[in-house]
């Protein structure tokens, strides 16, 4: 991860699982072999969860209960859906995966395992969960999403997922019109100025050290940019609990409601280390990603990798219809396997007599 020139150690905003009376309910590991586990219950899981169980196929849920998007108020640009509470959504997604056979079990992954292949060499694979349970599976949908890595700004993290955003499309209605401070953290940051610049007339660009060249100053001024130099020291809350402000290293405060941060999008990797699972660093320093092909696909077999941990910059409609195509492809795939098992057996059934 490539840290920007005046960050020292980055904080993550860690989101908080549901708990108490509007905890969702949760199913107990089934006994067996299943033929799928998906590990994340988020869109991209849960929506390949249902393309598995609605084609009959036995399949299992790992939800960790700390979805990314915790901390928003409602998900945004999903058609027919817009301005839904995650939590809502998230219900749904594990209500339609129940109707049709699928289980949803609480739990974070310990490890998942290559296992020894069947007689036909299909592959098998071993879950088990940091409370000890474990369940086999003959495929893995990998739908962990990320996490967004914050720049170490006091008093910033408070603020995430209200005054301080990431996403123009997730959240840029909502903060329109207000007095937006960008905070830069890569090259990037410059394109996420103009993207801002868009939704109100009153914004400041806070270079934090990093380089602002000439012809970009220029076109920032074009768009009404005001532009700030130098340190960030502290990330100021009002009275009220909302954000006053952005306190320079020099003691100037700048006055801000509404900051927008690119943060680090690392794909959430624990327990799966003894997959092998082939990844690679985003361009600019932005992140890290497993890497993937066609639907999903990995270079390690029986293995799909779906939405944000592949697709960082996929909002919740697209990691949905990726976890979609990543379930119908591991279907497919299962139907195969299914078939050669099937003959192999027939192969090997004594002829009548």
């Amino acid at each position: 991860m490539a840290a920007t020139p005046t960050t020292s150690t980055p904080t993550t905003p860690q989101p908080t699982a549901s708990t108490g009376a509007d905890a969702p309910a949760y199913d107990a590991l089934p006994d067996g072999t299943v033929d799928a586990v998906v590990i994340g219950g988020g869109a991209a899981g849960l929506n390949g969860a249902l393309m598995l169980a609605r084609s009959r196929r036995k399949v299992v849920v790992i939800d960790s209960g700390t979805p990314r998007n915790a901390p928003a108020d409602g998900v945004h640009g999903l058609l027919g859906l817009d301005g839904t509470p995650p939590a809502e959504l998230l219900a749904r997604g594990r209500a339609e995966v129940r109707h049709y056979g699928g289980r949803v079990v609480a739990g974070e992954v310990a490890s998942a395992v290559p296992a020894d292949p069947s007689a036909e060499g299909d592959p098998r694979f071993t879950v088990t969960l940091t409370g000890g349970g474990t369940v086999r599976a003959r495929r893995l949908l990998v739908a962990t999403g990320l996490r967004d890595v914050l720049p170490d700004i006091p008093g910033l993290a408070g603020h995430w997922g209200h005054g301080v955003v990431h996403c123009p499309y997730c959240h840029g209605w909502e903060v329109r019109d207000e007095p937006i401070g960008v905070l830069a953290t890569s090259p990037g940051s410059v394109h996420h100025a103009l993207l801002f610049s868009q939704l109100t007339d009153d914004l400041v660009y806070f270079t934090r050290g990093t380089e602002l060249d000439a012809e970009t100053r220029e076109r920032f001024a074009a768009r009404g940019i005001l532009v700030v130099d130098g340190p960030v020291g502290e990330v100021v809350t009002a009275e009220n609990g909302e954000i006053e402000g952005v306190r320079l290293t020099d003691g100037r405060l700048v006055a801000r409601r509404v900051l927008a941060v690119a943060t680090s999008l690392q794909a959430r990797t624990s327990g799966l280390a003894d997959l092998a699972l082939p990844m690679e660093d985003l361009p600019g320093g932005i992140g890290r990603r497993f890497v993937t092909g066609t639907a999903g696909t990995t270079d390690v077999p029986g293995v799909w990798v779906a939405g944000n941990a592949t697709d960082p910059m996929a909002q919740v409609g697209a990691s949905a219809a990726a976890g979609a195509l990543a379930g119908a492809h591991m279907n497919a795939d299962l139907a195969t396997a299914d078939t050669d098992a099937a003959l192999a057996a027939t192969r090997r059934a004594p002829a009548p007599a």
